[in-house]
C-alpha cells in the first residue's frame, strides 16, 4: 500500500509522537508498504527507506519555540500527486496536516487521522486560554472530515467521542522490549543521576522540558523525602525555569539520551514520576515499565490506559502534591511493592509489540478505503 503521511512533528525532534511515528514507519517497511511523509522544518531526507518531503516551517516563538509550523506549499500537492497514494493520514492535524486534510479531500481520498495531544489543554499551559473554544470546535471540525480517526488510548477515544469525533477507533498502544528491558541497569549510570550517590533512592522523569508536564510539581518530593535524588532527562523551553526552581536540591539534569544510554537511564532507575496531566499516552512511562520500573502518573487523559494503579504503578490525583509525594515515597522506601510492581509492568509491557500495532494501523486505512468507497464514491485520480 501506498501512503502520504502529514506530521507536524519529526525528527530531529524528539518526543512521543515522533517515537510512534519512526517506529510505525519502521514496521510498515518490513511489512511491505510504501510511505512518503512530509514533515515541517529540517527533517532527514528519508527514514526506514520511506522518502520525507521538507517542508519550511516557522518556530512557534515565544510560546514553544521547539515547535515548527509547516507552511502550506503548492509543491506539497504535486509531490502528492506523483506519488499517488492509495490512503492519507494526517499525524495530529493542525497546521501542516490540515493542508494534508485538504490536499486529500481534494483528490477524494481516504482519509485517516490521528489525535495525539489535546491542544485545548496545551492553550492553557502555554497560556492562551482564548483558543481554547476555539481549539475544541476545530478539532472536532477537522476531524470529522476524515473516514477514520485514531486515538492512542481508551480515555482519549472516549474524550474525542466527547467532543464531537466522529468514526473514532483506538491504535494500539506498543513499546520497544527489546531496547527497554532490566538487563540495562548499569553502575556508571546509577552514578550519573545520582550524582555520586547510587545508594540514595533515586526517581527519574524522562521527555520534553516542557511547563504543561508538571515538573515543577516534583519539588516536593524532592525536598520532602528523605535522601531521595531527582534525574530529568531531557530538555526543553522549561528547562532555564526548572533549573532555578530546583537550585540547592538532589536534581540533577542530564539533557537529552537516546538509545542504550537512554534504556540505562530508565532501568538504572527506582521509580518513573510523571506528573503530566495532558498526555493521551505515556510513551515515556510505557518505557520505563518495559525497563522494569514502576511509575507514578496523574489519574488524568491516557494515563490509567498503561499505568493500573496498585497493579504495574499508582496513580495520583493531579493537582494534589501531597498524594503526588506520598505515592513516591511509597514506591522508593518499599523495595518489596517496588519490585512487585515493576516486574507487573515489565510483564504487561511484552504484551505489546510494534508489529501488532502497526498491522492494526494497515488494517484502519483498508477501513479508510472501504469506507470512502461507502460514502465518497472515488474519483479519477
Amino acid at each position: 500500500m501506498r501512503i502520504a503521511l502529514f506530521t507536524e512533528v519529526f525528527l530531529p525532534k524528539v518526543d512521543g509522537i515522533v517515537t510512534r511515528i519512526t517506529r510505525t514507519l519502521e514496521q510498515l517497511a518490513v511489512l511491505g508498504h510504501e510511505v512518503l511523509v512530509f514533515a515541517p522544518h529540517d527533517p532527514p531526507e528519508s527514514y526506514a527507506g520511506h522518502r520525507v518531503v521538507k517542508v519550511p516551517a516557522l518556530s512557534f516563538r515565544p510560546w514553544y519555540p521547539e515547535l515548527f509550523l509547516g507552511l502550506p506549499r503548492p509543491r506539497l500537492g504535486r509531490e502528492l500527486d506523483r506519488f499517488r497514494p492509495e490512503v492519507v493520514h494526517v499525524v495530529n492535524p493542525v497546521v501542516l496536516g490540515l493542508w494534508g486534510t485538504a490536499l486529500a479531500k481534494q483528490r477524494n481520498l481516504p482519509l485517516l487521522a490521528s489525535y495525539h495531544t489535546d491542544i485545548t489543554q496545551y492553550a492553557l499551559h502555554l497560556k492562551l486560554p482564548l483558543l481554547q473554544e476555539p481549539s475544541r470546535r476545530f478539532l472536532r471540525d477537522v476531524h470529522n472530515q476524515a473516514h477514520v480517526n485514531l486515538c492512542t488510548s481508551m480515555p482519549m477515544v472516549k474524550s474525542a467521542r466527547a467532543l464531537g469525533i466522529k468514526r473514532v477507533r483506538l491504535w494500539p498502544k506498543a513499546v520497544d522490549t527489546e531496547l527497554y528491558r532490566p538487563e540495562r541497569r548499569t553502575k556508571a549510570m546509577r552514578e550519573r543521576l545520582t550524582d555520586g550517590h547510587p545508594e540514595a533512592p533515586l526517581m527519574t522523569y524522562v521527555g520534553r522540558l516542557s511547563f504543561e508536564k508538571r515538573l515543577d510539581w516534583l519539588y516536593g518530593p524532592v525536598t520532602r523525602l528523605p535522601g531521595v535524588r531527582l534525574a530529568l532527562v531531557g530538555s526543553g523551553p522549561a528547562e532555564a525555569d526548572l533549573r532555578r526552581r530546583f537550585k540547592g536540591t538532589n536534581t540533577v539534569f542530564t539533557g537529552y539520551m537516546s538509545g542504550l544510554e537512554l534504556a540505562a537511564a530508565y532501568a538504572s532507575s527506582d521509580v518513573f514520576a510523571f506528573p503530566s496531566d495532558t498526555e493521551t499516552l505515556g510513551f515515556v512511562a510505557m518505557e520505563a515499565m518495559a525497563s522494569g520500573v514502576p511509575a507514578v502518573g496523574a489519574r488524568a487523559g491516557g494515563i490509567p490506559d498503561v499505568i493500573q494503579d496498585g497493579e504495574n504503578g499508582l496513580l495520583f490525583t493531579p493537582g494534589d502534591l501531597g498524594d503526588l509525594t506520598d505515592k513516591l515515597g511509597s514506591l522508593l522506601f518499599d523495595r518489596e511493592l517496588r519490585a512487585e510492581l515493576g516486574a507487573h509492568a515489565r510483564a504487561d509491557m511484552e504484551r505489546h509489540g510494534w508489529r501488532a500495532a502497526t498491522q492494526a494501523l494497515a488494517d484502519y486505512y483498508d477501513l479508510a478505503i472501504k469506507v470512502r468507497e461507502r460514502f465518497d464514491p472515488p474519483s479519477v485520480y
